[in-house]
């Protein structure tokens, strides 16, 4: 290389990076020109304030990794330039450009690579959010290689099919550019080999923070749970304050059942662009549990911002979202529940564009009859008024209500029970019971976009939820007496098929579908 260039000779170089848009990618070519004139730094392209810092951040990191910034005036060009380029990642393409431009290192390895990073003042390259998708994007787009934070590589290494290039800080990447010493290769694992592994870490059996088995008594919501967690229904527990309703839902990730693989790379880059993956897990190994407080906003619910980010609805995505005093959220950020538990996904709009999320989750939920919280109770007296008890109970709405499956009221447990030192069934049992029911559910629905009972359509219910004579019977008197709506009806017959996937059963009995309808009685009655 010639390293005496004249500074007043003009050199261009083009490094390629990405930018997440939501969770869709989008190549951005960093294009560096040292040319003639007097010493300045100029950065273009619709960059955000992190990204105009990056000029300040790239001078000090190649100053102190012993290399020499341009003296002469540099343009840097992010392109294209009607895509809004949004954090710190850009650091490491723009200081390899700028190298390169200055004929500091070969731009060889970097002809069929992508490179994303964050730069500190002493060269080291900081962790960036979104590397999964965007490596997923790099594979996608035909990249041979990307170079990624070296705390980023495990979580990049998920993603078969691309070389997943270490990077410790700057100085090294300058030394295996120029072929002085090698970068470490990422394999799935975290281990390191000259080339990459397509396979990928398995998942593993939850450790609940609650087991069933130190739940006393309340075996009908116990059962609730369980054929909730089996088909994926949404389920609204309502009881006295102190019945178990929290410790109900606390205990269900122990019943969940596992992740599969393609499921797990789905919830990972979810987490991975919100930038809630933990350093120390690349993959997520078991389904999400969110559980809100009631004073969360709108945006925080469905996601959104100046650039919009995943909300609880997509951060509880293939696991559940558990909303506990459901009538003390605020009625508009219910409401926009309704959209994304029917289509599994949610569309955030503003004026920069427009993003989807996906939002497949179960809704678990538990609320208070009235609200002192004793309408009903065995022992002590309510004191609301009539009024009062009706107006807390219209909170939620009935198209919010009827999109929910399992309607269960969790009564008080009595002392004996709660004395009673003998334990229950484990959370492991059940969650046996509930993978049996969603490895059925897995066969029926393969080749298919289906994972569970739950997210089954009209078509789907038509083809495999089969009623015998006795069973259109008791449906028909049902639908009459309990005046179920369209949705209702559907969503009747998806419960009874995962009675009947628990049961082991290949057609719906009529046992079953007595069981689903008596999840829909109190529901019908309010």
């Amino acid at each position: 290389m010639n390293r005496g260039r004249s500074h007043n000779e003009a050199m261009l170089a083009k490094i390629n990076s990405g930018a997440m848009v939501g969770l869709e990618g989008a190549v951005i070519d960093v294009e560096v020109d040292s040319g003639r004139g007097l010493a300045s730094f100029t950065l273009v392209g619709l960059p955000d304030a992190a990204v105009k810092e990056s000029g300040e951040r790239v001078r000090s990191a190649i100053r102190n990794s012993g290399l020499h910034f341009p003296t002469n005036r540099v343009t840097v060009n992010l392109a294209p330039a009607d895509v809004r380029k949004v954090g710190p990642a850009y650091d490491l393409p723009i200081a390899l450009g700028l190298l390169v431009a200055s004929e500091q290192i070969d731009t060889g390895a970097l002809q069929d690579a992508l490179v994303v990073g964050e730069l500190a003042l002493d060269g080291h390259v900081r962790h960036v959010r979104g590397i999964l998708p965007m490596t997923a994007f790099a594979r996608s787009r035909g990249f041979k290689r990307i170079f990624v934070p070296e705390v980023d590589a495990n979580e990049a290494a998920l993603v078969p099919g691309i070389e997943v290039v270490a990077v410790p800080n700057l100085a090294d990447v300058v030394a295996a550019l120029n072929e002085l010493a090698p970068l470490r290769v990422v394999r799935p694992g975290g281990g390191s080999s000259t080339t990459t592994s397509t396979s990928t870490s398995s998942s593993t059996t939850v450790s609940p923070i609650i087991d069933f088995q130190e739940i006393k008594g309340q075996e009908t919501a116990k059962r609730a749970l369980e054929v909730a967690a089996a088909g994926g229904h949404n389920l609204l527990m309502t009881g006295s304050p102190g019945a178990g309703k929290t410790m109900l839902a606390r205990a269900l990730p122990g019943i969940m059942p596992a992740l599969t693989l393609e499921e797990a790379l789905d919830v990972t880059r979810i987490y991975s662009v919100a930038d809630l993956l933990p350093p120390e897990t690349p993959l997520l190994q078991h389904r999400p549990f969110r559980a809100p407080h009631h004073t969360v906003s709108h945006a925080g619910m469905v996601g959104g911002g100046k650039i919009p980010r995943p909300g609880e609805v997509s951060l509880s995505h293939r696991g559940v979202l558990f909303l506990d005093e459901l009538p003390e959220f605020d009625g508009r950020t219910l409401e926009v529940l309704r959209q994304p538990m029917e289509d599994k996904w949610v569309t955030i709009s503003r004026a920069s564009g427009t993003l989807t999320f996906p939002a497949a989750f179960m809704l678990v939920a538990a609320q208070n009859p009235c609200k002192c919280g004793w309408y009903g109770d065995s022992i002590k007296p309510c004191t609301c008024s009539p009024s009062q008890v009706s107006l807390y109970q219209k909170k939620i709405s009935g198209p919010l209500l009827d999109r929910i499956d399992i309607h269960l009221e969790v009564a008080r447990v009595n002392y004996d029970k709660l004395s009673d030192v003998k334990l229950g069934e484990t959370s492991e049992a059940i969650r046996r019971r509930v993978q049996t029911a969603r490895d059925r559910q897995g066969a029926r629905f393969a080749g298919t976009s289906f994972t569970c009972n739950a997210n089954m359509g009209a078509a789907e219910v038509r083809v495999h939820c089969e009623l015998d004579e006795a069973g259109r019977g008791l449906l028909k008197a049902a639908m009459q007496q309990l005046n179920l709506s369209a949705r209702g009806y559907h969503r009747v017959l998806k419960l009874a098929r995962t009675l009947a996937d628990l049961a082991g059963a290949e057609r719906i009995a009529t046992a079953h579908l007595a069981e689903a309808l008596q999840y829909r009685l109190r529901r019908a009655e309010g």
